[in-house]
């Protein structure tokens, strides 16, 4: 069997030119769609996620604010930072890098960003949106993931989806919007008994674990298709995937590389989540 690596750079790229052409029909309207991204101390990975993310912004015509706060920064100094943001009516979307530093405790910080304006998905409202069926804002990891599904095009009706990793950020929503989809979902983490047994069955597996190369040929169905949401900073300094993607080819249908796979889509998706924020603001201005 040939196996397809997803070009998620590629598939990004058609993504982002529809989004240009809809950010043009807002600044004719008089609304440039506006991000901001809050970090808190000077992270070398979080420094490089945000230059990328900023970078995205300006060529879809997105205004961005980079925030840096010192590493000095307390939790009460970022609650106050946000509640600035979610009162400026130039920004759009409120994004907090994460990790935060020890003593910060996210669930306060993301409930504190307003739910018209959580970008990420992650405001205790926009969670209960998605997992009744009605979302307002998909967390944009798993929403790149089905856009790449569609794109690929796997419907996941019908098919037996196994999702590797338990997290708030992917592996919940991610199960939710395949289970919304007709999927049969299974959620294993790193506690599963026998993860293989389970890896198996899956005609969609999307591994999410941080763990490199935890998913070899052996754990995987002939035929599926993987998405690897793992990125993983080897010893050597290398990255590596949660899947082994060599052992894969012959074996799986179609399978996300690391680096260029699912990265460039999460960061698409939330240049779409912004756009849609500022669309929405748009119609509320609209018909008020």
């Amino acid at each position: 069997m040939q196996t397809r690596s997803i070009d998620g750079n590629a598939i990004a790229r058609e993504l982002r030119v529809g989004l240009l052409k809809r950010a043009a029909v807002l600044a004719a309207n008089g609304i440039r769609a506006g991000l901001a991204v809050i970090r808190v101390g000077g992270h070398p990975a979080s420094s490089v996620y945000i230059r990328n993310k900023i970078k995205a912004c300006g060529e879809a015509g997105i205004y961005s604010q980079d925030i840096q706060l010192p590493d000095t920064a307390d939790e009460s100094t970022l609650l106050g930072q946000i509640r600035i943001l979610n009162n400026d009516p130039r920004i759009h979307g409120i994004l907090v890098q994460l990790p935060l530093p020890a003593g910060f405790a996210a669930e306060r910080v993301f409930e504190a960003i307003s739910p018209l304006k959580d970008v990420d998905g992650f405001h205790p409202t926009n969670v209960g949106l998605l997992a009744i069926g009605h979302p307002r804002f998909v967390p944009c990891t798993p929403l790149g993931i089905m856009n790449l599904l569609e794109h690929e095009g796997v419907n996941p009706e019908g098919l037996r989806a196994v999702v590797v990793g338990r997290s708030n950020i992917v592996g919940k929503p991610m199960a939710l919007l395949l289970l919304q989809k007709g999927a049969t979902v299974t959620i294993c983490n790193s506690k599963t008994t026998d993860l293989s047994s389970m890896t198996r069955q899956a005609e969609i597996l999307v591994v999410a674990a941080g763990k490199p190369k935890l998913i070899t040929a052996g754990m995987v169905k002939p035929g599926a298709t993987v998405i690897d949401v793992g990125i993983n900073r080897l010893a050597d300094g290398g990255l590596a995937g949660d899947v082994d993607f060599q052992s894969l080819l012959g074996t799986a249908a179609r399978v996300t590389p690391v680096p260029g796979g699912v990265g460039p889509m999460t960061i698409t998706m939330l240049l779409e989540n912004t756009i849609t924020s500022a669309e929405r603001s748009l119609a509320t201005s609209r018909s008020a």
